[in-house]
Formats: C-alpha cells, sequence, structure tokens
C-alpha cells in the first residue's frame, strides 16, 4: 500500500485536474475530492477550499467509522452534522471538512475503491438540470462510454446535500451492484452534479473527462432528432470482450 503522503500527494494532483479551468469541471469552491488512506482514514478536501489550487493543507484527514455510523443513526439538523464531522477529524481542531464528507465515507468503503471526485461538469449539470433528465440517461451512446463509465450509471434524484444525499447515494449504489454485480462508476445526481469512483486516481480522472465527453455528445445528438443509444446486446458485448477489458486496465494504470 502506498504510504500516507504518496496518497495525498496523488490527491492533490488529481484534484488539480479535476480543478483545472479548462476542464470546465467546476469554479471556486465547488467540488470534492477524497483519497482512502487504510481502512480506518481517509483524505477529504476542506470545506471553502479550490481544487484548482488545491494543496496538501487543503485536505482533512477524518476517521471512516464514526461517519458511516451516522448513515444509520437518527436524523440531525445542520449544527449537528457540522459537529460531527469536526469530531470525525483526527485534528478536530484544523480545517473544516466537506460536507459531502459522510457521503465520501460510504463510497470509500466500497471494496476496490481508493479514490472519489464530485465536479459540477457544466455539460453534464446541462442534463442534470433539464426536465427530461431521466429520458436523457437510459443508455450509453458509444463504445468507450461502456469501457471508462461501465454499462450505466448511478441516478440519484435531487436530495438535500450532506446526511440526506449520503443515505440516498449508498442505497442507490447498493441496488446498483444487486443488479450489475459489480461497482459503479459513475453517480450522477439531479441538479448537482456527477461523482466518479474508481481504485485510482487516474480512474476518477478518466471517468469524469469521459462521462463530460458522453454529455457534449447526448446534448449534441439533439440537433439531429435525439440519442440513438447503443442496444443491450451491444452493451452486454462491449462490457464482456476481453479486449475491451485489457484495455481499461491499461487506461486504469493497473
Amino acid at each position: 500500500m502506498a504510504d500516507r503522503l504518496e496518497i495525498l500527494r496523488t490527491l492533490v494532483d488529481m484534484s488539480r485536474r479535476l480543478g483545472d479551468p479548462l476542464a470546465a469541471n467546476v469554479i471556486l469552491g465547488e467540488g470534492n475530492t477524497s483519497a482512502r488512506i487504510d481502512a480506518e482514514t481517509f483524505f477529504v478536501k476542506a470545506s471553502g477550499t479550490q481544487l484548482p489550487t488545491i494543496g496538501p493543507d487543503g485536505f482533512c484527514e477524518v476517521r471512516t467509522e464514526p461517519l458511516l455510523a451516522l448513515l444509520d443513526g437518527p436524523d440531525l439538523d445542520d449544527t449537528q452534522v457540522k459537529d460531527a464531522l469536526q469530531a470525525a477529524c483526527v485534528d478536530p481542531e484544523g480545517l473544516r471538512p466537506s460536507v459531502e464528507t459522510i457521503l465520501h465515507a460510504s463510497l470509500l468503503s466500497l471494496p476496490d475503491v481508493r479514490f472519489v471526485g464530485h465536479t459540477h461538469p457544466e455539460a453534464v449539470n446541462a442534463i442534470l438540470c433539464a426536465r427530461d433528465v431521466t429520458e436523457a440517461l437510459t443508455g450509453r451512446l458509444f463504445p468507450d462510454e461502456i469501457v471508462v463509465c461501465g454499462p450505466a450509471s448511478v441516478y440519484v434524484p435531487y436530495v438535500d446535500p450532506g446526511l440526506p444525499l449520503a443515505r440516498v447515494v449508498r442505497d442507490k449504489v447498493a441496488e446498483y451492484i444487486s443488479a450489475w454485480g459489480m461497482n459503479p462508476r459513475v453517480i450522477l445526481m439531479q441538479n448537482h452534479g456527477l461523482i466518479a469512483i474508481g481504485a485510482s486516481a487516474r480512474d476518477v480522472e478518466n471517468i469524469t473527462a469521459m462521462a463530460s465527453k458522453a454529455a457534449r455528445i447526448l446534448l449534441g445528438t439533439h440537433a439531429l432528432g435525439g440519442p440513438n443509444f447503443l442496444s443491450p446486446s451491444s452493451l452486454a458485448r462491449i462490457s464482456a470482450r476481453p479486449d475491451e477489458k485489457y484495455r481499461q486496465a491499461m487506461l486504469s494504470g493497473r
């Protein structure tokens, strides 16, 4: 396992690339990222820090177990959530962790997930803020979208950020795993944004970039009658092809 300083350096680099203004994923303090250190702790972006310029001091180290306990605990008001997040910090006198820290704890507890990137890509949010969003997300458009983003995305109707959202995301991800027999790679939250999860920082960056490209293409299809989604048989074929599995591993750096 990589040591904690290497994990933090990798997280900083990933966060800055996701925050690159040319990528149009976030502006100002939008978005948050995280990386698992071990079974007990993880790094998560501090509230109010900015992805394009973030450094090692822009992250909080937090304990996983007390955050996961909140998912099955009683409802909490905003002050109680803030206090619980601060209490989970290894340094409770340090920066305040992102309001989405509980969500990150849940996702980083999935098998083989070590990095999480939550952003608000312009093209993706153009779809997620549309009236016909569910129809727009009913399929995959091209083979590389399947290879990088998986056979389907998790879709989450709008929920108040923080603990309520973390609970719904946990449940929707569990439904996806039950249906597909694998972790999702893309979580799309109505009127909110994108979450990319993976075993490596490169996974998260690749997924975010491909989801953004797919969103731009989807928007473009409406100039010529709307999307022509790949058939279920084509989706299953691409998902199972050995050469695509090999390419997927190469793209992930594994």
